[in-house]
């Protein structure tokens, strides 16, 4: 198999390992780690392998998968072959594809996140083909942390503390008996394709009625407060900058702090370095968020032009500059897509034919309060100028 690029440009669905995308840099290979968890030597020979196919950069999306930047097309193949001897991916690029899961980061080996996640990994056959952004949440802790992260189908704790299933849009859930949670997500994943979800592409654009069998009636428990940057159970949570990290810096992290022996994924530009043992060595702040007052950890921006063909503004230099200066959520997207934040924000900045529109409260391409800015306007607009 070949890497699908055609005519220089590849638009329009999730990149996976199997299926990369072609950015402004080079390829984008995604890999979904199972269960969002990759061990110290997954780390560093991930890290290796960025640097020697890609150009060094990994990506940490929201929707705690790594990117691969910058891979050439000669060597696609190449880290396919490592990534498979890593177990990263699966051999089968159809399972690879339906392997769209978001775990709560801090399951435990046997609690119930753990068990459905594990129990939906080995039933993805059994799903039906569903559209490429098309995804799964198992937050099924003692309170959900993943309801703003983005995702079609929801296992989660219920108020009650029951499980629940919930179509992502839907206020409500239906309890679901122990065991038989992904079946009745499976159920229902069948349910969104036979009436008409393909055609929404998402389930919170799907408005047909639910089952009678998954009738929702039963709210999910509140969010659990965020994950702060920081000393964290398992070991030390740390920010990366817009979620990105060099591998170089990620790799020297690991090999020198001895502690660490995985690293737990999040949908938040976090890491949360997991270890037994208290870790020593600090951090550099310049790879590294490590203050949880830094502002930089509410930017939500994509990389932008000239790094993303799609993206027709920069970006990342913009949301820095701003960052200090805007209460709340702020988000800078390179084009009306959304891809770093699926989510309203504050303060959402979308690329247009080379200006900004401005938006409050809103997602990226949203009707804008004030259209076709430039940057010195938008930092008059916010006292940053």
């Amino acid at each position: 198999m070949s890497a699908p690029v055609k005519n220089g440009v590849v638009k329009g669905w999730c990149p996976d390992a199997w299926r990369p995308m072609l950015a402004g840099d080079g390829l984008l290979v995604r890999i979904r780690p199972p269960l969002g968890r990759v061990t110290r030597e997954q780390t560093l020979s991930l890290c290796d392998a960025a640097m020697a196919h890609g150009n060094g950069l990994i990506d940490l999306t929201s929707r705690a998968n790594l990117q691969i930047r910058g891979v050439r097309e000669d060597s696609w193949r190449p880290l396919i072959d490592g990534l498979l001897d890593l177990g990263l991916i699966n051999p089968d690029p159809i399972r690879e594809a339906r392997a769209n899961i978001l775990v709560a980061p801090e399951w435990r080996a046997g609690d119930d996140t753990h068990r459905i996640a594990e129990h939906l990994r080995a039933r993805l056959a059994d799903l039906p083909e569903l559209p490429g952004k098309v995804g799964f949440a198992i937050d099924a802790g003692a309170a959900p942390v993943l309801q703003d992260a983005p995702a079609d189908f929801r296992i989660e704790r219920a108020a009650s503390g029951k499980i629940i299933l919930r179509a992502d849009g839907r206020p409500l859930g239906t309890p679901v008996s122990e065991g038989t949670e992904v079946d009745r997500l499976i159920a229902l994943a069948h349910w969104f394709v036979d009436s008409g979800g393909t055609a929404s592409g998402r389930m919170v654009r799907h408005s047909a009625l639910l089952p009678d069998w998954g009738a929702a009636t039963t709210p999910p428990a509140t969010s659990a407060p965020p994950l702060r940057v920081g000393q964290h159970s398992l070991g030390l949570a740390l920010g990366l900058p817009f979620g990105r990290i060099a591998a170089r810096a990620l790799a020297h992290y690991v090999d020198t702090e001895r502690a660490i022996h995985a690293i737990r994924t999040t949908p938040w530009h976090v890491a949360i370095c997991e270890a037994d043992a208290a870790l020593l060595i600090e951090p550099d702040p310049v790879d590294f968020i490590t203050d949880p007052a830094s502002p930089t950890l509410h930017v939500d921006a994509c990389v932008g032009a000239p790094a993303c063909p799609q993206g027709n503004v920069e970006t990342r230099a913009l949301a820095l500059s701003l960052a200090p200066h805007i209460a709340g959520r702020l988000h800078v997207s390179g084009c009306a897509k959304g891809c770093a934040r699926a989510a309203p924000a504050d303060v959402t900045l979308t690329g247009r034919e080379g200006r900004y529109d401005l938006a409050f409260d809103a997602r990226a391409g949203a009707p804008p309060s004030r259209a076709g800015l430039d940057v010195a306007q938008i930092l008059a607009q916010f006292g940053a100028a």
